[in-house]
């Protein structure tokens, strides 16, 4: 998969270079517009934006990037209502509700604006007209977390989810369900951190037997889980792996405190879209299918090496 996506840049790059070569002028005329349901608050949508930033100047075009203050569903169809009416040159979605936000993406195709979706909505982005996806298997990826937990010894987990309704995280938990074939019991929890500690620390004295902890955000649920862990004085007795990627957790993964940390790589979902979309715009240019970001797991021997990354809102 990293190879693919290194012909993937090493392509646009390329391309960049010869529009560059050729005198093509930079082409800030072009605007891309991103709607992503990333609350303010999460970390891990600010690495998106850095990649969405990225794309943009690596391309010369403009970028406008919007999300609702909080997880809204309706919010978020107004603002790509909103983005349709502004006639951009493409416009890049996430899709954590289809049967919400659909209506309005279709609204997007039907006005002839080219559609790319990121991060969630791989199983229904090519039915409402998307071009193409970047992005991680949510099912996959939570298979997989599940089988390397279940190989680690875990039999008792909990999943903890700040984001029930979203059908990515809903999709995480069940696959990391399947793959752990362990009991697997959803903890719903908020956006908050001291909510998703007190929580999880909750879950653990109810329940003496719990030895696994899926949390599907680094920094809004792994980090937390990992206090209650502490609070509960069972650090390195519990495992405690995470979806996403934050340097204090990556932190406690090389410091053999917490399991793993799986990749999706957000940067690429941020920039490679604002990348294809400005070729797509320029020369008509666009790859053939979906492009997978993720999953990578990020163990103690890899740890070390992206902490520094992380710190700098890359990885």
């Amino acid at each position: 998969m990293k190879s693919f996506l290194r012909k993937i840049v090493l392509g646009v790059a390329v391309v960049s270079a010869l529009g560059a070569a050729s005198g093509v002028a930079i082409a800030q005329d072009i605007n891309i517009i991103a709607v992503t349901h990333g609350q303010a608050n999460d970390p891990f949508w600010s690495v998106v934006k850095n990649g969405v930033s990225a794309g943009a100047k690596d391309a010369g075009v403009s970028i406008d990037y919007r999300a609702p203050e909080t997880f809204d569903m309706v919010a978020m169809s107004q603002l790509i209502d909103a983005a349709v009416n502004q006639k951009p040159a493409g416009l890049i979605v996430s899709i954590p509700d289809s049967s919400a936000l659909g209506p309005s993406i279709k609204k997007a195709v039907a006005a002839g604006i080219p559609v790319i979706s990121i991060n969630s909505g791989s199983d229904v982005s090519k039915s409402l007209g998307a071009l193409l996806h970047v992005g991680q298997d949510e099912y996959s990826a939570g298979k997989a977390a599940g089988e390397k937990l279940k190989e680690m010894g875990g039999k008792v987990a909990i999943c903890v989810n700040q984001e029930v309704g979203n059908v990515s995280l809903d999709q995480r938990c069940q696959g990391f369900s399947h793959g752990f074939a362990g009991s697997v019991t959803v903890l719903p929890v908020s956006n908050d951190p001291a909510d998703v500690r007190a929580k999880v620390k909750a879950a653990l004295s109810s329940n003496a037997a719990i030895d696994t902890i899926m949390a599907l955000g680094a920094s809004t649920a792994g980090e937390p889980s990992l206090a209650a862990v502490a609070d509960a004085g069972m650090t390195g007795k519990i495992k405690v792996a995470t979806f996403d990627l934050s340097a204090d957790f990556l932190k406690a993964v090389a410091a053999g405190d917490a399991a793993f940390a799986i990749d999706q790589q957000q940067f690429l979902q941020g920039y490679l879209p604002v990348v294809f979309l400005a070729n797509y715009a320029k020369y008509g240019l666009i790859p053939g299918g979906n492009v997978p970001s993720g999953p990578n797991l990020i163990t103690k021997e890899k740890a070390a090496q992206v902490v520094e990354l992380s710190a700098k809102g890359i990885r």
